[in-house]
C-alpha cells in the first residue's frame, strides 16, 4: 500500500486566533488536507487545532511538534486523547525531543537523554491510550496506576519529529510514522531510506520552508538569519553534518562561536539558502515542492516564510495551492 500524498499547511495562520475560521475553511478549498500546529514560544500546538477540529471538519489536525520533556506523561495522554475525541480520526500527535534551547533555557527542564525520553514517551502513549491502568517503569520515567478515563473512538497516530539515525529508525520502529524538518528535496532520499528500512508504509510529514518571491537576494538575505537561528543549535548542527552539510556550514559554525554574528551570516552560502528555503515564482516552488514529495515525503506541512517584505501571505498561500497546480 503507498500512502497518498497529502498537501498541508503550518499553523496557526497570521492573526489572532478566534479570527481563523474562514481561513481554515479557505485552506481547505483550495485543497489543502492537513494542518499541523508547532509549539516553541507563541501559541500551544493543542488550541488551534481544537478550534479547527470543531471549525472545519475537513481538515486533519497534527502537532509538529510537541516537545516529549515539557508536557507530564500523564498529562500528555489527556491533551491527546482529547483531541482525538473532537476530531475521530482526524489527529495525529507528533512528539520530538525539541532542542535544549526550548527545553532546558526556556522552560527549566533538563535536556538529558532527548532519545529515550522520546522514546519513553511514545511507548506509554500507546500504553495509556489502549485504556489499560499503566503501572510501569520506563527508563526516564516511572507511572504508578494512571488510567485514562478518555476513550476516543480512534486512537491518534503518533508520530516522532527525528533528525539523525537512531531517533528515525525508533519512529519507523515503534510509531506511525516521522516529522522532518530544515532539509532539502534531495536530502529527503536519506532519510526517507532510513525510515523505510522496515518494508512498512510510514507517513514521513516534512515542514517545508517556503518563500514565493523572485527577489532572490532580499530572500537570501532574510534567509540566513532563519538558518543561523536553528543550525546553531546542536542537534541540527549535527545533523547536517549528518547529511554532509558540514563543510558548507563550517564557516558559519566557526564565526557564530567566536561570537561574530555578521561573519557568520556571511558565511552562509547561496547554495545553502537555496537548498534548505524553496524560494522562486510559484510555479517554481510548486515543482520544488513537488520533488520533497518524490523523494518520500507523504505529507507537506509548508511554512511560509516573510522574507520578502512585499510578500502577502494569503497569495502565497493560494500561489501553492493544490488546486494553483
Amino acid at each position: 500500500m503507498t500512502l497518498p500524498k497529502r498537501p498541508g499547511m503550518t499553523v496557526p495562520l497570521p492573526g489572532h486566533l478566534h479570527a481563523q475560521r474562514q481561513k481554515l475553511e479557505e485552506l481547505a478549498d483550495l485543497g489543502y488536507t492537513d494542518i499541523w500546529s508547532a509549539e516553541a514560544d507563541g501559541m500551544d500546538a493543542f488550541t488551534p487545532l481544537a478550534m479547527a477540529a470543531a471549525w472545519e471538519p475537513r481538515l486533519r489536525l497534527g502537532t509538529a511538534i510537541v516537545p516529549a520533556f515539557t508536557r507530564a506523561p500523564a498529562c500528555m495522554a489527556q491533551c491527546a486523547a482529547t483531541l482525538a475525541d473532537a476530531a475521530p480520526g482526524r489527529f495525529a500527535l507528533g512528539l520530538g525531543s525539541s532542542s535544549n534551547v526550548i527545553v532546558e533555557r526556556w522552560n527549566g527542564v533538563p535536556f538529558v537523554e532527548p532519545y529515550k525520553k522520546v522514546r519513553d514517551m511514545v511507548r506509554f502513549l500507546k500504553d495509556a491510550l489502549s485504556g489499560e491502568k499503566v503501572s510501569k517503569s520506563y527508563d526516564t520515567f516511572e507511572i504508578n496506576g494512571f488510567k485514562l478515563n478518555v476513550r476516543p473512538e480512534q486512537p491518534p497516530k503518533i508520530l516522532v519529529a527525528a533528525l539523525r539515525e537512531g531517533m528515525l529508525r525508533l519512529a519507523a520502529r515503534e510509531a506511525d510514522g516521522t516529522i522532518i524538518n530544515w532539509l532539502s528535496a534531495d536530502d529527503v532520499k536519506r532519510v526517507a531510506s532510513v525510515v523505510n528500512e522496515t518494508g512498512e508504509d510510514k507517513e514521513i510529514v516534512c515542514r517545508i520552508f517556503v518563500c514565493p518571491s523572485e527577489n532572490a537576494e532580499v530572500v537570501r538575505a532574510a534567509g540566513r538569519f532563519a538558518i543561523a537561528a536553528y543550525l546553531n543549535v546542536p542537534v541540527y548542527a549535527a545533523f547536517h553534518e549528518w547529511l554532509g552539510r558540514g563543510p558548507q556550514l563550517q564557516g558559519m559554525w566557526d564565526a557564530w562561536k567566536a561570537g561574530d554574528r555578521k561573519a557568520a551570516l556571511a558565511a552562509i552560502p547561496d547554495s545553502v539558502v537555496d537548498e534548505l528555503i524553496v524560494h522562486g515564482s510559484p510555479a517554481q516552488c510548486r515543482a520544488q515542492i513537488q520533488r520533497y514529495f518524490d523523494n518520500g515525503v507523504t505529507t507537506s506541512s509548508l511554512a511560509i516564510q516573510p522574507l520578502d517584505p512585499d510578500l502577502n501571505f494569503w497569495d502565497a498561500v493560494r500561489s501553492l495551492a493544490p488546486s494553483a497546480g
